[in-house]
């Protein structure tokens, strides 16, 4: 299909003459296992749905394409996704290289490698190349890259850090969970693997789980495939029909995720008691030159840091009505969250604060609801601290 993000991302795989009855959304095939013809024939097409699943099939299909991939996996959650990833290019010995601000649940599977099978992990501010260059070592196998990163919104150069990753022999990861393919696909850089958390933007609705890697590698896709076969990491029928559910109407939700966020940064930025406001859209940002040159938007994720400390900020979230204080990110509705007590609690506190997640850092996962209400939400709880 050679058509644009928002026609694919709601006919591709789901055409009507595809189904024997002509159904205009892709039917949910619940059935775990498949009837065969015959011990020595061929299957009809599938036979067990922790191997392929007709449902699953249509999601893979149109993440690939929305990434400009060849192939998509489907994992039961973004942790799944990314263990399989690791498990697949990794091997006891090797050395990776990571941007040290990355998700705390990353972190955390990340240590488990490293304990466990003795893979060497190097952090590293990946917000200049030339600290990635100098973590390299002739073990090195991997790159770990967030860009935007959770929680602080750092971005990394990625067409930069490939090129360099390839001339030694390096695969360069890209988790775009928070970017989503609507305003970036990391592939175009030379990215080798890309991860999402499709719980978050990709269903949109915070109603199921799951994850997905997307890659153009087929060697790596086989490799990876029979991982997923082997654990059994893979995304369910009906949760795969809630993220396509949502996944039609991504782009829409994508650009008023950014318009509220943009509004929402500006004024957190000229407010007296918010001392600084991370959201790549802002002329600010360190990095910003970069967003607009590697993404087309700037997403709906941000944080910001509030005058005082851990008191100031839970007065702050007691305060607030519309934006909900709970874990995860990329639904419809806003959240707010504290990363040091909850994304990223397993971090050493001497760890958090060398990275910038203080007690007064704040993450604001934007929604698509009225932008007046929401900033009203956040005057009124900012005169709480």
């Amino acid at each position: 299909m050679d058509y644009r993000f928002e026609t694919l991302a709601i006919h591709l795989g789901e055409e009507p003459d595809l189904w024997e009855s002509g159904d205009v959304v892709a039917p949910i095939h619940l059935s775990s296992t498949f009837a065969q013809r015959g011990p020595d024939e061929p299957p009809r097409g599938y036979r067990y749905s922790r191997i392929a699943n007709p449902t699953r099939d249509v999601l893979e299909r149109k993440l690939a394409a929305l990434e400009g991939a060849k192939y998509a996996l489907a994992f039961s959650s973004g942790m799944a996704a990314e263990t399989a990833v690791l498990t697949a290019l990794l091997k006891p010995g090797d050395h990776m290289i990571a941007f040290e601000d990355l998700y705390g649940g990353t972190k955390r599977v990340l240590d488990l490698f490293g304990r466990r099978y003795g893979v060497e992990i190097s952090f590293v501010d990946a917000t200049k190349v030339e600290n990635v260059l100098e973590a390299f070592t002739p073990r090195t196998r991997l790159i770990w890259l967030e860009s935007p990163t959770n929680p602080l919104l750092k971005l990394c150069d990625l067409e930069a850090i490939a090129k360099e990753a390839h001339r030694r022999d390096v695969k360069v990861v890209v988790d775009n969970t928070f970017a989503t393919p609507y305003f970036q696909n990391p592939l175009r850089f030379g990215v080798d693997v890309v991860v999402h958390s499709t719980t978050k933007y990709i269903n949109g609705h915070s109603d199921c789980l799951g994850g997905a890697v997307v890659l153009s590698d087929g060697d790596l896709y086989e490799e990876l495939s029979f991982i997923r076969r082997a654990t059994g990491g893979v995304l369910s029928p009906f949760d795969s029909y809630l993220t396509l559910r949502g996944l039609k109407t991504l782009a829409v939700r994508m650009r008023q995720h950014q318009e509220n966020a943009m509004r929402i940064a500006e004024f957190l930025e000229g407010h007296p008691k918010v001392i600084k406001v991370h959201y790549p859209g802002l002329k600010s940002h360190p990095q910003h030159e970069l967003a607009k040159k590697q993404m087309r938007g700037f997403g709906g994720m941000l944080s910001f840091e509030i005058k005082g400390g851990a008191p100031e900020a839970q007065r702050f979230i007691r305060g607030l009505k519309l934006f909900l204080f709970a874990t995860s990110l990329g639904g419809v509705e806003s959240l707010v969250n504290i990363p040091a007590k909850m994304s990223h609690d397993n971090l050493p506190p001497e760890e958090r604060k060398r990275l910038g997640i203080g007690d007064n850092l704040i993450r604001l996962s934007v929604g698509i609801e009225n932008a007046e209400d929401l900033i009203g939400d956040l005057e009124r709880a900012l005169r709480e601290i």
